[in-house]
């Protein structure tokens, strides 16, 4: 079980008395099981990729935790970051390395025996179809290629919890096929899976639950049909927009 209890993080624009303090994310609550996949929706700046980037132990959050089983993110920083595959929206791969080369890197970063990273490697290039480009250099691979590269090296240690941050952003229809069957798969086999998104359809295919986040607060959460009968609208995406666009019932 992953559980986030009253997260925040707060930025500081500026110096001396006239800075001014902004929450990214403020007091933010909730949890993602085993086999689930969580979608926190919002537009940009709503605080999505801060949340994840402190969950994924890069920021530290101003309050709040966060829980993996009873490991926390603030005390447990190292044990907590084992457990997670963290894919950020703007991760950057070296060009003049091979998707096998850079597998076997971050496979020996994560403390990996040699045998266990081949087992992997085959296992990942298998499961997201990447067979054909393994040996070839990653500045030659196509956008789809480099995804599927990505997702891979996020995924070399089998961790238990896996966030994404705009897994399908940019991608074609068959590579976000890919990825977003690649992702329910992993849920199906028992793996907690955390993704950012403003696309509706994305979200609504893959996730089970959902977090509407809007200038860094939690506005809605819960199943599909939770979040729908309990407002005015018929769909996923009428009450995400009824947030955010002038004229909308919250706004």
């Amino acid at each position: 079980m992953l559980k986030v209890e009253g997260l925040s993080k707060e930025f500081r624009n500026g110096r001396g008395k006239s800075a001014k303090s902004v929450y990214a994310v403020k007091n933010l609550s909730f949890q993602c099981k085993p086999g689930e996949i969580y979608g926190l929706l919002g537009p940009n700046g709503a605080g999505k990729t801060t949340t994840l980037r402190c969950l994924s132990t890069l920021i530290k959050p101003t309050a709040g935790n966060a829980f993996i089983d009873q490991y926390n993110v603030i005390e447990h920083g190292q044990i907590f970051r084992s457990k997670i595959g963290f894919l950020t929206s703007d991760m950057k791969l070296d060009g003049y390395f091979t998707p096998d080369y850079m597998m076997n890197w971050f496979g020996k970063l994560n403390k990996m025996e040699d045998d266990v990273i081949n087992q992997r490697k085959e296992k990942l290039f298998n499961d997201l179809q990447m067979m054909d480009f393994i040996h070839k250099k990653i500045d030659k691979l196509s956008t789809g290629m480099k995804q599927k590269t990505a997702v891979a090296i996020s995924l070399i240690h089998d961790p238990d919890v896996i966030i994404f941050d705009e897994p399908t952003n940019g991608l074609d229809i068959v590579t976000s096929k890919a990825v977003t069957d690649f992702l329910i798969s992993r849920a199906k086999a028992g793996k907690i899976v955390i993704i950012s998104t403003h696309n509706m359809t994305i979200a609504e295919k893959l996730c089970h639950r959902f977090g509407i986040l809007v200038k860094g607060e939690l506005k809605e959460e819960g199943t599909l049909s939770e979040i729908i009968e309990g407002s005015n609208w018929g769909n996923l995406e009428d009450v995400f927009f009824s947030y955010i666009l002038p004229g909308g019932d919250h706004v």
